[in-house]
């Protein structure tokens, strides 16, 4: 029997890769840059709305943050533990971010994620672009990622004077 890396020369390529898709969102925050930057990579702040809702915060954080540097966060939901995992790819203070994502759930998949801060008079506006989203998830990824940057707002709201 042949591996799958001894293919002969000129065979067919068979892949079964689902059509892909890329999400963007784009949210205003009366916080300034630093402050929406710093809630990226400040665990205590990350369990509160990165991939939080109201009613199911983090259970577990890590963020070593750094380029190549990895992050886990970790959920219960239904009695299962699901967690969100990854590395940064590029860390630019208060402007910009980029990291894979993997789902347990979801592990075959890996996506890229970057979020781009820019100020403004009244604060800063957030672009998030996440690449390479199975196209049949793109609708459910846009809308958990416009919760997720609410939930952002209201923890960043709450802690005015920080």
């Amino acid at each position: 029997m042949k591996s799958l890396l001894s293919r002969g020369r000129g065979s067919p390529s068979r892949s079964i890769t689902p059509p892909r898709a890329a999400v963007r969102i784009v949210r205003r925050f009366s916080a300034p840059a630093t402050q929406v930057f710093d809630a990226w990579l400040d665990p205590e702040l990350a369990r509160q709305w990165l991939f939080a809702t109201a009613s199911r915060p983090m259970t577990h954080v890590e963020i070593d943050a750094k380029v190549d540097g990895l992050f886990r966060l970790a959920e219960q939901r239904d009695g299962e533990l699901i967690e969100y995992t990854g590395h940064y790819v590029e860390i630019a203070r208060d402007r910009r971010l980029v990291f894979t994502l993997s789902m347990e759930e979801h592990w075959y998949v890996t996506t890229r994620v970057t979020v781009e801060i820019t100020t403004t008079k009244t604060g800063c506006q957030l672009s998030l672009v996440h690449d390479e989203v199975p196209s049949h998830y793109a609708d459910y990824t846009e809308g958990r990622w416009a919760g997720i940057l609410y939930g952002l707002d209201v923890t960043l709201s709450g802690r005015r004077g920080w």
